[in-house]
């Protein structure tokens, strides 16, 4: 009540001016229609009607909101309200002036020029107040941004709807901390013109020419709804300048996430690789997902977290996040439940290696869908504790297979890695054993579909090269690269996580879903990039140096193994189907459990077992255990 009260006595000084210029609107006007001769008889007509007609305008003013707008930051929406309001007031009192100045004011209706030439002078100088009131306060923002350094020289690229936004933004709003000076568009229709005072001088391709002439120090993408190539070819050019990047949001992430300001963020590195936002079957999706329990392993982690996130979306009836380490699960169960809050969600704590454990969770929710994501993945960290990545992905995956079958689990999807083709580390080797035990499960399960789905590196996942860039490049430096020709293939995590529930999707049973991903990329252009989104150079500000090649790792990774043969294509342009390998099924089990024998005890055995069910398998992980190292020291 206090607070109506107090913006009822802050618009009064707005309605005590309304009242005089409503009164010197039709007094100019009747001036002007008698050349300042006015009969004495119209004055009286006059003083009769302009109290009526001053409270008529003060009515529909109030109704069209003129005492509750911010009028600082007026602009065409605010114009068309006060031609809207005075309009609507004019043609009232106008027609109050017909029908009603007799039998109400015992007079007769002013001459309708005074009518037409009041709504006219009416508009001006209500209008006028108000925009009045908008430069004064842009021209004490501006003076504002001269005192202080701090303010930024902006470049703004897109001179759409977006830059229109953009620019307005920062004209109207101080905290902005920016100062638009120029402006880019690739349509030439738009160069010479201006944008909210803005010139737009130029295309892409002007862009290092014109940051240097206008003295630029931050650069605004503004192009919501570009392909990411053309992103990433912009974004490109402006990293060449060495001005601090900025973007809007794309527009699915607009969308997406409801947001209801334009936010303007810093570039990250996914924009420069990330790739046009994958398209999904909901149907095909939907038909899985919907009304189900979905358990998702090792679900706190980057690509089982993102899992979840998606997964949400299609409605299943209950969510399951396993994982072993307990504050990724809880941050993302407190995320979800925030969003989603009549989410049916359980987060267990507990690992895939605990046989019990599962086949527990198993009897007692009876899952119909199982995203198997649970995997030890840092390849320098398993080649020196080998015994662990056998037990943590071959066994782990192997309870959680057999135990969906014992079940009745519908549909079990595992999450592999390129590294599984022609393994050079212990990692990819348990990998591919994994993708043996889908195939295996598969050819003997009469109620459950198994299909694997191997993919890159997810940019941004934890513990991949990114963050450990950052960090580098914070500390000022040097950031290491293990060897300038060193290739990867890099998709997002949202971008992995929706092409697995696809896969999921066409599932039948035994496929190894190979997602395409793209065109591999250099790790020294990406740590290159990453310096120059830092604004600062590479090689002059920050030095990269090659460390050598870790043990296990490749100049590159494949996707498809020389005895896959080619992929066969799936309904969708991203997913590929590999053929399967045939294997010794007969001897298949009898080595694992030799495996399970040895694993951790034995090195040497253990990794005898695992050359014969890899034969592609070209590491040698038991020289680099440590532990046995030290074991044949002593």
């Amino acid at each position: 009540m206090r607070q109506k009260r107090a913006s009822i006595w802050s618009a009064l000084p707005q309605v005590v001016f309304d009242i005089v210029w409503v009164y010197f609107s039709y007094w100019i006007a009747l001036m002007l229609r008698f050349d300042g001769n006015v009969p004495w008889w119209e004055f009286e007509y006059f003083q009769k009607q302009i109290p009526w007609a001053t409270g008529i305008c003060i009515l529909v003013f109030f109704l069209a909101r003129f005492y509750n707008t911010m009028w600082q930051f007026a602009s065409l929406d605010e114009l068309l309200q006060i031609f809207y309001g005075v309009s609507i007031s004019s043609v009232l009192i106008m027609a109050m002036g017909f029908v009603m100045a007799e039998p109400v004011f015992h007079t007769n209706r002013l001459p309708i020029p005074v009518y037409l030439m009041g709504w006219a002078l009416m508009f001006l100088f209500v209008g006028g107040s108000r925009f009045a009131i908008r430069l004064w306060h842009r021209r004490k923002r501006k003076q504002s941004q001269t005192d202080q350094e701090e303010f930024h020289r902006v470049m703004v690229v897109g001179a759409g709807e977006m830059g229109s936004l953009v620019i307005k933004d920062m004209k109207t709003a101080p905290e902005s901390k920016g100062i638009p000076v120029v402006a880019i568009d690739d349509d030439k229709s738009k160069r010479g013109t201006r944008i909210h005072g803005v010139k737009v001088v130029g295309g892409r391709e002007s862009i290092p020419r014109m940051a240097a002439r206008y003295n630029v120090d931050q650069i605004v993408l503004a192009i919501a709804s570009a392909k990411k190539q053309d992103r990433q070819d912009i974004l490109s050019i402006c990293a060449k300048t060495g001005c601090k990047l900025k973007t809007i949001p794309a527009l699915y992430e607009i969308l997406e996430e409801n947001m209801e300001h334009l936010t303007v963020r810093d570039v990250d590195i996914l924009d420069l690789l990330g790739r046009d936002e994958v398209d999904l079957n909901v149907a095909e999706i939907s038909g899985y997902l919907q009304g189900k329990t979905v358990l998702v392993t090792g679900g706190g982690g980057s690509i089982g977290s993102e899992l979840c996130r998606q997964i949400v979306h299609f409605h299943p009836k209950k969510l399951i996040i396993f994982d072993i380490y307990e504050n990724s699960a809880y941050d993302l169960q407190n995320e979800l439940l925030m969003k989603f809050p009549k989410l049916k969600l359980d987060v267990l704590i507990g690992s895939v290696r605990d046989k019990m454990r599962v086949e527990h969770i198993f009897s007692v929710y009876k899952p119909d869908v199982v995203f198997h994501a649970a995997a030890h993945k840092h390849v320098p960290l398993m080649e020196l504790s080998p015994g662990e990545a056998v037990k943590n992905n071959v066994f782990g995956t192997l309870n959680v297979a057999q135990t969906c079958d014992k079940y009745g689990v519908k549909r079990m999807v595992m999450i592999s890695t390129d590294k599984a083709v022609n393994p050079t580390n212990i990692m990819g080797a348990t990998k591919r054993i994994c993708e043996l035990i889908i195939q295996y499960c598969s050819r003997h399960s009469k109620v459950t579909d198994y299909v694997a789905v191997r993919f890159g590196n997810v940019l941004g996942s934890n513990g991949s090269v990114i963050p450990l860039f950052k960090r580098q490049i914070a500390a000022g430096g040097p950031v290491t690269v293990t060897h300038p020709e060193i290739i990867r293939y890099f998709m997002t995590i949202p971008e992995a996580a929706r092409l697995v529930i696809q896969a999921g999707g066409m599932a039948r049973g035994g496929e190894i879903f190979i997602l395409d991903m793209g065109e591999p990329v250099k790790i020294v252009d990406l740590a290159r990039n990453l310096i120059r989104l830092s604004g600062l150079e590479p090689d002059v500000d920050i030095r990269i140096e090659y460390s050598g090649l870790r043990p296990g790792e490749k100049l590159y990774e494949e996707l498809l193994l020389d005895s896959e043969g080619g992929c066969q294509k799936t309904s969708h342009e991203l997913i590929y189907i590999g053929k399967p390998i045939p294997f010794d099924e007969d001897s298949f089990l009898s080595e694992i459990e030799g495996l399970r024998e040895v694993a951790g005890v034995d090195n040497v055995k253990m990794m005898g077992i695992v050359h014969r069910l890899v034969p592609t398998y070209s590491g040698h992980a038991e020289k680099s255990d440590l532990l046995a190292v030290e074991e044949q020291k002593a």
